[in-house]
């Protein structure tokens, strides 16, 4: 570990160049103890530097890890956190927007493992909000995965907030570990299970609901047709804040493997569209044979860095979140990552396997 020489400088714009640069090294480094800098942060997207939600993740985990934040504004480009001791306890972020509690709680979760005794972190925001994971994909997908490295968390679905307002609350109580173990998952088995949730809160009709899980059973029926597809439509009402749309259908393998896709809907996209959007998206990742889907691959790559021993686990094509999470994992741990491609009979698409040696961080609070 890279410990009090001076900081580590990180270019935010590089490769995916976005939110995730921030998240990745901000736990790090309050898990490390290695100071950073970031600069040029989220410099090419069309709003550069630092938006509400991006704020309050930097300011939790400055909470967390009694750190200092410098450049810690909206539009910033330039922040430097230094850490402290991590604290455990109640600690408390509102992106006060519908910034999203799944990324909140992403940037957050890896730090709360590594103090004293459990942490709750009240997250606020949105729970069903674009460019994210929606909470039910937290629960149902990440949750179980990680479950795997050791970690152990409860996630009690307080409000669900969507664009534009936000309003949700989700608390989430992490149990610290001594160490990570690592996790091999290359084999994908078959798919044994395919169920979801389709929901509409606020003003909007529940036949919109009924509607998005049609058209989701029909298009996955196209490929898939041995299996019951359970997709239960769904009005929120009390634990709803706001208007909001959207599915979400998950796929259990043999093996323990987890697979999602998921839509919203958004003003004048007709709402099958958003349920034929789901399934292809779901169909996709369960094509290549693969172990995880396309967006915990990325999510995984911390917890793989931190592990003491060799992970292993088979993707589809490799993007570029992930590639950007292990360029700063590697930079701010001694973890190392290598990607093989590996020749699959079953599947027309290729597969890879990440492996890595992990950094074995230890617990020093427990």
């Amino acid at each position: 570990m890279k410990m009090d020489s001076g900081s580590v400088e990180i270019d935010g714009s590089v490769m995916e160049g976005g939110g995730q640069i921030l998240r990745v090294s901000a736990a790090l480094s309050c898990i490390t103890g290695s100071s950073i800098n970031i600069t040029k942060v989220r410099a090419g997207r069309s709003t550069p530097g630092l938006r509400p939600q991006h704020l309050s993740g930097l300011q939790l985990v400055s909470d967390l890890c009694s750190g200092s934040l410098q450049g810690a504004s909206i539009g910033s480009t330039d922040i430097s956190l230094t850490p402290g001791k991590i604290q455990s306890g109640n600690h408390t972020a509102d992106t006060q927007t519908a910034g999203s509690v799944c990324l909140l709680l992403q940037v957050s979760l890896p730090c709360a493992l590594f103090s004293d005794s459990s942490s709750q972190l009240c997250l606020k925001g949105g729970t069903n909000a674009e460019m994210a994971p929606q909470i039910d994909y937290t629960v149902k997908v990440f949750k179980p995965i990680v479950e795997k490295f050791g970690v152990h968390f409860d996630c009690d679905i307080r409000m669900r907030g969507y664009y534009p307002k936000g309003g949700g609350e989700v608390m989430v109580t992490v149990n610290p570990v001594k160490e990570l173990q690592p996790v091999i998952m290359t084999e994908r088995g078959n798919i044994t299970k395919i169920y979801g949730r389709a929901f509409v809160a606020g003003v909007l009709p529940y036949k919109l609901a009924k509607d998005m899980s049609s058209a989701a059973v029909r298009t996955i029926r196209k490929e898939i047709k041995e299996l019951y597809i359970n997709i239960p439509a769904l009005q929120e009402k009390e634990k709803a804040c706001g208007n909001g749309n959207g599915i979400i259908i998950i796929a259990e393998s043999s093996t323990g493997c987890v697979f999602a896709g998921s839509a919203l809907g958004k003003k004048g996209v007709y709402v099958d569209k958003i349920g034929i959007e789901a399934a292809e998206m779901l169909l996709r990742n369960i094509r290549h044979n693969g172990c995880v889907d396309e967006f915990l691959q990325d999510q995984l790559i911390i917890f793989m860095a931190l592990a003491k021993g060799t992970s292993r686990i088979r993707t589809g094509p490799v993007t570029l979140h992930t590639q950007t999470a292990i360029h700063i994992a590697e930079q701010l741990t001694q973890a190392k990552f290598t990607i093989t491609k590996s020749e699959d009979e079953l599947s027309s698409n290729e597969t890879f396997i990440i492996e890595c040696v992990g950094s074995g961080a230890a617990n020093k609070h427990l």
